[in-house]
């Protein structure tokens, strides 16, 4: 019969041979737990494989966020809903789940500037991340020119394609510089490669009605809403800044 310091060395050579590492570092102390509790085998088992699944699980999380190049971290459990009574908490509440990445879905969050709609995008998107997704941030003029260098390198087609393989793309400010046309014709095939294919999640000071501005383009501008709102949630946030009220001066009570 075994010992069980070989038993232990065992199960660390063979938690080693699987890359499972939480499996060598846990199953001594879930022993003890085990043997504490009357625990049957099949359950021990079941708690040392779920602590390596859910660890391993939540260092892949934090791998997809860093990777998804977010201007910083932001949740939904962090967000203001008191300052932002527009928005829709059970709507952002359901987005949360990730369930229109799974549908190919997109997220539009309109509205001026400093009214929430970078933070919801930001926390969106590292759900989508926690969920699993892979997940990829940048603003509009820094999709553009992402395109503009793989066009000039005759790479565009490689390059929407190796973007289709992330779940989720976040374009933020879209509306805050216009585009020539084109820089509308790069972004027109970004969303265009997307629609039904995988999500993008659009942040805008601009209504939809106006985008022909920034795109100097009635034509291109309805084509590309069609293919974002096909398929998409749409919300409309209003009222003043956040950052304009954290620098509103206090009335003078002398």
């Amino acid at each position: 019969m075994r010992s069980s310091s070989s038993a232990a060395a065992e199960i660390e050579h063979y938690a080693r041979a699987l890359r499972a590492p939480r499996i060598g570092d846990a199953f001594r102390r879930l022993g003890d737990q085990a043997r504490s509790a009357g625990w049957s085998y099949e359950e021990y088992l079941a708690a040392v494989l779920s602590r390596e699944v859910s660890e391993r699980e939540a260092s892949g999380a934090a791998l997809r966020i860093k990777a998804a190049r977010f201007p910083g971290h932001k949740t939904l459990e962090d967000f203001n809903f008191d300052a932002q009574p527009s928005a829709d908490r059970t709507l952002i509440a359901h987005l949360g789940t990730s369930t229109f990445v799974d549908e190919a879905k997109n997220v539009a969050l309109l509205g001026p500037p400093g009214t929430g709609k970078t933070h919801l995008a930001v926390a969106l998107g590292v759900q989508a991340a926690n969920h699993g997704h892979r997940v990829l941030f940048d603003t509009a003029t820094g999709w553009v020119a992402r395109l503009q260098e793989a066009h000039s390198r005759g790479k565009l087609a490689g390059e929407l394609t190796k973007l289709r393989r992330y779940s989720v793309l976040i374009v933020d400010e879209v509306g805050y510089i216009p585009f020539d046309q084109d820089a509308a014709n790069l972004f027109f095939q970004l969303v265009a490669s997307r629609y039904e294919h995988a999500s993008l999640i659009l942040t805008s000071n601009l209504t939809f009605g106006r985008w022909g501005e920034v795109f100097g383009d009635q034509t291109v501008a309805a084509a590309m809403i069609d293919r974002i709102v096909h398929h998409a949630d749409v919300l409309s946030l209003k009222g003043a800044s956040y950052r304009m009220k954290s620098h509103q001066p206090t009335a003078d009570t002398a």
